[in-house]
């Protein structure tokens, strides 16, 4: 495929009625769970939820709006986007997929990225996975229980009524998602068949919930490795189009609501884009810890008295693809969400943060860590990285 022209322009989340967070406001009126800060979904009439037997929330990671537009032209998916939403911030899977699965915005839930420093471990933690940076093996493993890290509740557990989760076998099972699906059925597959007949089977009565959550990963995956414009791309995303667009017919005849969105967009990033810390030593040593965050919004822990220094190496050699902001302002100006934040909020952004210009992306490795080289990268401020599509079927 030819590369896609990516919308750069950046976008602030739009909390007030228009975001991931106030779908998730909307479903959690329907079943009765307690109000939010946040209003309901303005595009999501409240008597299509009210007149619904069911509802199906099918959230394809990666699918931004910019995506759908680029590889389903003429798709039965994309026939149906009539409306775009936005993500959260960071628009990143550990942070939005964390909201469907609480109902939060980051300001209340406080995750805030892939990697995070969380300062009652004294590391830098992979957070879906419960990993360190440095290995593979799960924290759990050493008697670190992350319900105790996280403090935010399960979505699930909040609504008054029965609940199932769909997720990949991989990791249904996982700390995470044991403890953010606390309330829920959890329902594992394995391939696109299996994850088409389960849905197949809730939409028709087969599994008694009132709500089902159900997560695809791989075309996240494959935009990862291959890029969003990637062949590789198009093909798998026909392939789900194909398996929806079964799903929706059975949806329209019996009484199940569908909702189909993403919890972030996508945008294509070479090697020619990558920003190793390693070849810039005079920023790394102004850091006391490495890099947190993601490739295109880094969280940056600057060492006591290297302020000044920080700023000063980003505007000489930096200023053309990256801007410094101090990163208390990201929680002032609203980024992550509005009301009372997450009382570790501020300790999970660091001292400055660094706003990835372009397609540019920055990354280091501490030792033991896999050396990945992505061709899709999100977690930007971009409208390509933020806007995700809203499809609706059913009643």
């Amino acid at each position: 495929m030819t590369a896609f022209e990516h919308d750069l322009t950046p976008v602030k989340p739009d909390y007030d009625g228009g975001s991931i967070v106030n779908l998730m406001r909307s479903i959690g009126d329907k079943f009765g769970a307690a109000a939010s800060d946040y209003p309901p979904l303005a595009a999501l009439p409240p008597d299509r939820l009210e007149q619904a037997r069911r509802v199906l929330l099918i959230v394809i990671d990666g699918l931004g709006a910019e995506l759908l537009r680029n590889v389903g032209r003429g798709s039965q998916l994309e026939a149906r986007a009539g409306n775009t939403i936005t993500s959260v911030y960071p628009p990143t899977t550990a942070s939005a997929i964390t909201t469907f699965m609480t109902g939060l915005a980051p300001q209340q839930h406080g995750l805030t990225g892939w990697f995070m420093h969380f300062r009652r471990l004294g590391a830098v933690t992979a957070v879906l996975p419960f990993v360190p940076r440095y290995g593979r093996k799960p924290l759990s493993g050493g008697g670190v229980d992350l319900a105790s890290l996280l403090c935010c509740p399960s979505f699930f557990d909040r609504i008054k009524a029965q609940s199932a989760t769909l997720q990949p076998a991989a990791i249904a099972d996982s700390d995470f998602s044991r403890h953010l699906t606390q309330g829920a059925e959890r329902i594992p597959y394995t391939t696109l068949a299996e994850f088409s007949n389960r849905l197949r089977a809730y939409c028709n009565g087969e599994i008694s919930a009132a709500y089902m959550y159900a997560y695809w990963s791989d075309l996240d995956r494959l935009a990862h490795i291959h890029g969003p414009s990637s062949d590789a791309v198009k093909v798998h995303y026909d392939e789900i189009d194909a398996a929806l667009s079964a799903i929706i017919k059975v949806c329209e005849h019996s009484g199940t609501l569908l909702i189909i969105t993403a919890d972030h967009g996508f945008i294509d990033s070479g090697a020619e884009e990558r920003i190793d810390l390693e070849n810039h030593p005079g920023l790394a040593d102004t850091l006391s810890l490495p890099l947190c965050g993601e490739p295109r919004t880094a969280y940056c822990y600057v060492r006591h008295r290297s302020a000044q220094a920080f700023e000063k190496y980003i505007d000489r050699e930096l200023a053309q693809v990256a801007t410094w902001l101090p990163s208390h302002r990201l929680i002032d100006d609203g980024w992550f969400g509005v009301g009372k934040p997450h009382a570790e909020l501020a300790a999970r952004i660091g001292d400055y943060t660094l706003l990835m210009r372009g397609r540019y992306t920055i990354r280091d490795r501490v030792a033991g860590e896999r050396d990945i080289h992505l061709n899709g990268v999100h977690g930007g401020t971009s409208a390509a990285e933020q806007y995700v599509p809203l499809i609706l079927a059913g009643p």
